[in-house]
């Protein structure tokens, strides 16, 4: 992310950095619906106005500041193999249950995103670098020849995403890291060589 605004003066990293982590902070205390920019200048220390000037909407600052986060927490893994990295990725992913705050605010921000077009913009910016991560993780298992050429890649991250947004949206059946190994191994079992 760039350090200078639209109208050309340097933003200064640390007041940059203070608002970042404050809206990722109240997005995961309060949920998107109930986090405001008065509530970011308060917590950041930062000038509501000067935010204002940083970024266009509350969901792209938002989104960028959960983005940062999800990114710290969860760095591309890069193990050697596809199962390895799958298994480490999809571990830390699940490992989302042991943070209940952070499992309700992704179950919020999911629900507001189909209530309002601006924040499912910004929402699924953020989802589309999540999707990436796995997607450059399994073209690496490609180039190493551990899967399939012709795998379907946007239909093989639909899969590593899909049973963990469904059994966190509706709590039907266990989430949890120790699921990772073998929801891998479901995973690969399609993904590799014939």
């Amino acid at each position: 992310m760039s350090t200078e605004r639209r109208g050309g003066r340097t933003r200064s990293p640390e007041a940059h950095d203070a608002v970042l982590a404050a809206a990722a902070q109240l997005l995961e205390e309060h949920g998107y619906r109930d986090l405001t920019m008065e509530r970011i200048a308060a917590r950041s220390g930062v000038a509501k106005s000067t935010i204002y000037r940083w970024w266009r909407s509350r969901p792209e600052l938002v989104m960028e500041a959960y983005a940062r986060t999800v990114a710290q927490r969860m760095p591309e893994p890069d193990t050697g193999t596809a199962a390895g990295d799958l298994v480490e990725f999809i571990t830390r992913l699940y490992g989302v249950v042991d943070h209940p705050i952070r499992v309700r605010s992704l179950r919020g921000m999911m629900a507001d995103a189909q209530l309002d077009p601006d924040f499912r913009t910004a929402f699924r910016g953020w989802i589309d670098t999540r999707r990436a991560v796995v997607a450059d993780l399994l073209r690496r298992g490609i180039d190493r020849g551990e899967l399939d050429p012709d795998l379907d890649l946007d239909h093989a991250v639909d899969l590593v995403f899909g049973p963990f947004w469904y059994r966190l949206l509706t709590d039907h059946a266990p989430l949890g890291p120790d699921e990772a190994g073998s929801h891998t191994a479901r995973l690969l079992t399609g993904f590799r060589l014939r």
